[in-house]
């Protein structure tokens, strides 16, 4: 409330005719940002983080992706509700009787942005580019299903025509398998499965170059709903309608702009002031506020998320099993769901969300301070002695520096233990426990698809993404037979099984799981619960 002075009674009517004298326009109030998109069809949101590329085959990051699945489509798209694949730029696909064979055509009217055709050898292109063992891609192991596709990534197999792609013709697309793998319509939703453009990329540098600038403003040549218009780093990355996608009538929106926020308390004072319609997060502290709030803007959506502390396995102290189940132990999950994050991101005891794909870990890591002790001390640590001060890398967000102070006081309270937290930008933060520089991290998972598999595949032997060093065969032959077990229930009791022998040996221990929370605008409309957390922009809209 604004304090009240008491003044001349006159003083208010020298004000109006102020306003008379320079017009009715210099009294009028600003329109903010939000209600101007609202009325010129741009949605602005909060990202988090500014993108480390926006090329399908390099991005490793989900704030990447969804910038990305704004630019690019692939054979199939994401149903946000049920994480299934829907057509996308293939119309229709057949499966042989044997479930080896997918055969998808192509959409005619399929363009990229400079109006070329979108054709069965731009994906056999972009297939080989991420598949060739120079480039180097941390993600190519999601087109391993695909006949001798893993062989040729790890460069056994040095011809490309042996891999299970055929371009039967411009519209047609035949892919055949290693293994039947029913959930391949979902699995193809995925960036690593969606077209680039040969000639932009040749244009630009060498087709292996993961630093190619063909994904600049001005150079990039896309086929998604939008196309990229501006990309400032860390202020905003904007894209615009794309007139020559396929389904261009039906795209509501004409922009979208992303803002690399990393603060949700900043996002916050953003979305109050009208300048954003939606925000990545939102501050822990404030749920319970705006929870009271009838209406709120707040959200609170399933995600099929684990956070974890990711162990270097081959850096003492954490080459001993003992020692990181330890660490695993002694950490009151539930304390800091409750206190820390307010109760918005439940405990997690195991690597994989409950009821994924299906699938309810039964093997779990629990609360358990006494085991603990015993297993440092059987590890040559009684009480802590002798253990060395670990530094701990997390990313500079509102979240895991909170989460890792809590584990920290735990640490040195229940085990006699310290360690020192180093907060990162998110590039620094991924490219540290990536090169394996880290001695101990937290990160995140967000599921490429609803199936373990996503969550389980991640820690097999030399995985793209197993930055632990970690590796057991075993458990690797495990997820092998998995992969071959044609039966749903005997599938996934085999990854039962490969789940509890990963947490004995515990090169990660689960944290939380995480649930989208976060502001929207009650203009934002068709923006459904997203559990991979990726939405289709193209189905937005905007409405006063």
């Amino acid at each position: 409330m604004r304090s009240y002075r008491p003044v001349s009674s006159w003083l208010p009517m020298i004000a109006v005719l102020a306003c008379l004298a320079v017009g009715a326009a210099g009294c009028a109030r600003r329109e903010t940002a939000a209600a101007e998109g609202i009325r010129t069809h741009t949605l602005l949101i909060g990202n988090q983080n500014e993108p480390a590329s926006l090329d399908p085959d390099v991005v490793d990051s989900l704030t990447d992706q969804i910038v990305l699945v704004a630019l690019f489509e692939g054979l199939t798209v994401l149903d946000e509700k049920t994480s299934q694949g829907l057509p996308g730029v293939a119309e229709k696909w057949d499966v042989s009787p044997d479930g080896l064979v997918y055969t998808f055509h192509l959409r005619p009217t399929a363009r990229w942005s400079n109006g070329d055709p979108v054709t069965a050898g731009d994906f056999a292109f972009s297939f080989q580019r991420i598949l060739t063992p120079a480039f180097g891609a941390t993600y190519s192991y999601m087109l391993w299903p695909i006949k001798n596709a893993e062989a040729f990534n790890k460069g056994t197999l040095k011809d490309f025509s042996a891999v299970g792609v055929e371009v039967v013709d411009d519209h047609t697309l035949r892919i055949r398998l290693e293994r039947p793998v029913p959930y391949l319509p979902a699995l193809a939703t995925h960036q690593t499965w969606m077209p680039v453009h040969r000639a932009t990329i040749e244009k630009f540098g060498r087709v292996d170059d993961r630093g190619n600038p063909w994904t600049r403003p001005g150079n990039m040549v896309s086929n998604g709903p939008f196309l990229l218009t501006e990309w400032t780093p860390n202020a905003r990355v904007v894209v615009s309608k794309n007139p020559n996608y396929w389904d261009a009538a039906h795209t509501k929106l004409e922009r979208v702009i992303f803002f690399p926020i990393e603060k949700p308390d900043t996002e916050d004072h953003d979305f109050r002031a009208g300048q954003l319609h939606i925000t990545f997060d939102v501050p822990k502290t404030k749920i319970p506020v705006y929870a009271a709030e009838k209406p709120s803007p707040l959200r609170i959506d399933p995600l099929l998320n684990i956070t974890y502390l990711n162990f270097n396995v081959t850096k003492p102290p954490f080459t001993d099993a003992r020692v990181r189940r330890a660490l695993g132990l002694a950490i009151d999950r539930e304390a800091i769901s409750r206190t820390v994050l307010n109760g918005a991101y439940p405990a997690a005891h195991s690597i994989t969300p409950p009821n994924c794909g299906g699938y309810t870990a039964r093997a779990t890591m629990p609360d358990d301070f006494a085991e603990a002790r015993r297993l440092l001390a059987a590890a040559g640590f009684p009480g802590g002695q002798g253990f060395p001060v670990v530094p701990v890398q997390v990313l500079n967000d509102e979240n895991q520096p909170k989460m890792m102070e809590a584990i920290q006081a735990m640490w040195q309270r229940e085990l006699g233990i310290r360690v020192t937290i180093e907060p990162y930008e998110q590039k620094t933060w991924l490219q540290n426990q990536q090169t394996m520089t880290h001695t101990l991290g937290v990160l995140g998972w967000t599921a490429d698809f609803a199936d373990p598999v996503t969550f389980l595949d991640i820690f097999r032997t030399g995985n793209g993404n197993n930055w632990t060093g970690w590796g057991n065969a075993d458990y690797d032959h495990l997820l092998d037979q998995a992969a071959n077990t044609a039966d749903p229930a005997a599938r996934l009791e085999l990854m039962q099984k490969a789940e509890a022998l990963l947490l004995d040996a515990a090169p990660v221990a689960p944290l939380v799981y995480r649930a989208r929370t976060y502001l929207i605008n009650p203009a934002v409309k068709n923006w459904a619960p997203a559990p991979l957390g990726l939405h289709r922009f193209q189905l937005v809209d905007l409405q006063p």
